[in-house]
C-alpha cells in the first residue's frame, strides 16, 4: 500500500512511541500538521515561541529519559530552534526536530521563508539530514531516533521538503537500523576497569567525580553501591548532582567555580581522582596545569573523544557510565580510608555555605522550604545566580530531579522545560527557578501553561539585576554596571553605586502579568511569607503559580573561584 510522506511521518511517530509532540504550525509543514490532526496516541503541544517549544520538549527528555520530538516549518520556525539544538548537544539530550523545507525545486533559490538548517545546525547537533527522496523518509526517520537515543545522545536534525510530505511511496516502516559506520559502544573493556580498580587500592585520598553522565545513564543506584562498596567520598559537577542522594554520608558537594571548599580541596589534595561522565569544563577545572596535580585520573566516558581533551589521562575507560560503574561493582573492594574520609567532612562542616549575611528572603531560605515541603519533584533552572543558587542548596535523592542548562549556559531555558518535564511526569511536582532576567526571554509560556492547565510553580528570584554579570561587575570591574540594571531608565543616573536606593519601580508588575494569562500570581516580601507562598502554589491544581520573591539586590553566589583561577583561589565571602 502506498501512503504518502505526511502519513508516513505519522506513522514513524506512532512506531517510534512518540505521545508528546511540542510543534508550531508554518506553511512548509502544514501537510505534516493535516496529518496529524486524526494521528491517535500523540498528544500536540502547541507553545507560543519555537525556542520555548524545542526547549520544553528536552525538558520532557531530561525528565522522562525518553526521545524528545519537536516540529516546525522552515525559514525562522527552524531557526528558532538553534539554541535549544545547541542547548541539547552540549548536555547530551535525545531529541529529534523535524523541520519543514521549501520544495527541493526552490532549494538554493532564495525561496519565501527557505534556510540551509542542515547546514546551520550541522556543528551543534548529532546529525542532520535534509530527506532528498520520498523512498529514503522511513528509513531515516527511523535512523534518526536511533542515532538521538544511542551512544552519547543528542538533537539529531530531519529537514522534510514539502514535495516530500505530498510524494506517495510505501507504507513500510523499517524494524532495523544499519548505519555503516556509526557502532555506539555497549560493553566496557574489563581489562581497564581493573587496572582503575588496582590504582584504588593502592589509594591513600581517592575521589570519585561523577558528571552529568551518570545521570544520563540513570546510573544513580549503581553508583551509590560503589561509593557504599568503596567507601569513597562523592564530588559532582553541577549536571552530575544526584548522583548519589545529597544527604549521604560520602557526598562532599559540587565542585568547581562555586562549588564548597570540601568539594574543590578534595580533588586538588587527592591522589586518584575517578571521574565518570564528566567533560572536565573549565567551570569544573579551573586553570587546568593546577588542577589535581598530584593525582593519577582515571576517566569513563562513552565519548572517546571527551577523554583526555582538556585533562590529560591515566587510565581511560570509553563506556556507559552505566555499564562501567556496574562492572566495576563486581571487582571493586572496601578501602581503609576513613581518615581522608574525615578530613574532608570536617571541612564540608567547618565550611557550610549559607546565606547567612543577607537579612530578609534569601534564595538559600526559599530552596530549603522547597527541600522541607517537596518530596516528589522536579526543579528546573534558568542560568545566572537563580542555577547557582539553586545548585547550591537543592537536596536531591531517588525522587527528586534537577534540570539545567549546563554546558551552554542559556537563559529562557527553564520554564519552558518546566512544562515539558511535567508533561512528562504529570505525577511529580514541578517547580522552575528562574531569575527576573532570564524569565522574560520565554515569559509567553506562561499562556501554554495556562492552555494546558498545567500545575507548574514558577518562582521568579527578583533582585532588579541580570544578577551573575552584575556580581561580576562588582567584583572584578570596580562596580561598573554596564547593562545590568533591569530597572535602568534613561532619567537614571547611569554611576549609580547604590542599587535599591532610588530606582525606578520594577517593570513588569510579575503578579500581574501572570493574572493577565489567567495564572495564580504571589509576591513574597518577607522571610515569614515563603511557606504559606508554597502551600497557596501547591493547592492551585488547574493551572500554574507564580511567586516572586523579592530578594537583596546585592546578594552575591559565594564561594567562587575567579575565571581563569586555580581552585585553591576560592573567595570564601566578600
Amino acid at each position: 500500500m502506498e501512503i504518502n510522506g505526511a502519513k508516513m511521518f505519522v506513522k514513524a511517530l506512532q512506531e517510534e512511541g512518540v505521545d508528546t509532540l511540542f510543534a508550531y504550525p508554518g506553511g512548509t509543514a502544514i501537510d505534516l500538521f493535516d496529518a496529524l490532526y486524526d494521528a491517535e496516541g500523540i498528544d500536540m503541544i502547541l507553545p507560543r515561541h519555537e525556542q520555548a517549544l524545542v526547549h520544553a520538549a528536552d525538558g520532557y527528555a531530561r525528565s522522562t529519559g525518553r526521545v524528545g520530538v519537536c516540529l516546525v516549518t522552515s525559514g525562522p520556525g527552524a531557526t528558532n530552534l538553534v539554541t535549544g539544538i545547541a542547548t541539547a548537544n552540549y548536555d547530551s539530550v535525545p531529541l529529534v526536530c523535524f523541520t519543514g523545507q521549501v520544495p527541493l525545486n526552490l532549494i538554493g533559490n532564495d525561496a519565501f521563508q527557505e534556510v540551509d538548517i542542515v547546514g546551520i545546525t550541522r556543528s551543534i547537533c548529532k546529525y542532520a539530514v535534509t530527506v532528498r527522496k520520498r523512498e529514503d523518509l522511513a528509513r531515516i526517520i527511523k535512523n534518526a531516533f536511533y542515532i538521538a537515543r544511542t551512544g552519547k545522545p543528542g538533537p539529531v536534525v530531519v529537514d522534510i521538503p514539502k514535495d516530500i510530505q505530498l510524494a506517495m511511496g510505501s507504507d513500510e516502516y523499517p524494524s532495523e537500523v544499519n548505519i555503516r559506520g556509526y557502532k555506539p559502544s555497549e560493553g566496557v573493556h574489563v581489562g581497564q576497569i581493573k587496572r582503575a580498580l588496582a590504582e584504588l587500592k593502592n589509594a591513600k585520598k581517592p575521589v570519585f567525580l561523577c558528571g552529568g553522565g551518570v545521570n544520563i545513564a540513570h546510573a544513580r543506584k549503581e553508583m551509590q553501591q560503589l561509593a557504599e562498596k568503596t567507601g569513597i567520598p562523592v564530588v559532582t559537577t553541577i549536571m552530575g548532582k544526584g548522583a548519589i542522594p545529597t544527604d549521604h554520608p560520602l557526598y562532599v558537594g559540587n565542585i568547581g567555580m562555586h562549588g564548597n571548599l570540601a568539594s574543590n580541596k578534595a580533588i586538588m589534595e587527592s591522589d586518584v581522582l575517578f571521574s565518570i561522565g564528566c567533560r572536565f569544563n573549565d567551570r569544573i577545572t579551573g586553570t587546568i596545569d593546577t588542577f589535581a596535580k598530584n593525582a593519577k585520573i582515571i576517566h569513563v566516558d562513552i565519548d572517546a573523544a571527551s577523554i583526555s581533551r582538556n585533562i590529560k589521562v591515566d587510565i581511560p575507560i570509553v563506556a556507559d557510565a552505566k555499564v562501567a560503574i556496574s562492572k566495576m561493582l563486581e571487582y571493586a573492594e572496601p578501602l581503609d580510608i576513613k581518615g581522608w574520609v574525615d578530613d574532608i567532612m570536617n571541612v564540608k562542616a567547618e565550611y557550610p555555605i549559607n546565606m547567612n549575611r543577607y537579612d530578609g528572603v534569601t534564595p538559600e531560605a526559599i530552596i530549603r522550604t522547597i527541600n522541607d515541603m517537596y518530596s516528589n519533584l522536579i526543579v528546573t533552572t534558568d542560568v545566572g545566580q537563580n542555577q547557582l543558587w539553586t545548585t547550591q542548596y537543592i537536596d536531591i535523592d531517588e525522587n527528586k530531579q534537577l534540570l539545567t542548562s549546563g554546558g551552554l549556559g542559556t537563559m529562557g531555558y527553564g520554564f519552558p522545560a518546566a512544562i515539558g518535564a511535567k508533561l512528562g511526569n504529570m505525577d511529580k511536582d514541578v517547580i522552575c527557578i528562574s531569575g527576573d532576567g532570564g524569565v522574560q526571554m520565554n515569559i509567553q509560556e506562561m499562556a501554554t501553561a495556562v492552555a494546558l492547565e498545567l500545575p507548574v510553580t514558577l518562582c521568579i528570584l527578583n533582585n532588579g539585576y541580570l544578577g551573575n554579570v552584575r556580581q561580576w561587575q562588582e567584583l572584578f570591574f570596580n562596580k561598573r554596571y554596564s547593562s545590568t540594571c533591569l530597572r535602568y531608565r534613561r532619567r537614571c543616573n547611569r554611576d549609580c553605586q547604590n542599587p535599591d536606593k532610588c530606582c525606578p519601580k520594577y517593570s513588569p508588575d510579575f503578579v500581574k502579568l501572570a493574572e493577565s494569562y489567567d495564572a495564580k500570581g504571589i509576591r513574597v516580601t518577607k522571610p515569614e511569607e515563603i511557606r504559606p507562598a508554597f502551600e497557596a502554589a501547591r493547592a492551585n491544581t488547574n493551572g500554574p503559580t507564580v511567586i516572586e520573591f523579592f530578594i537583596d539586590p546585592t546578594a552575591n553566589v559565594f564561594p567562587m573561584v575567579p575565571g581563569g583561577k586555580s581552585l585553591n583561589n576560592m573567595i570564601l565571602d566578600c
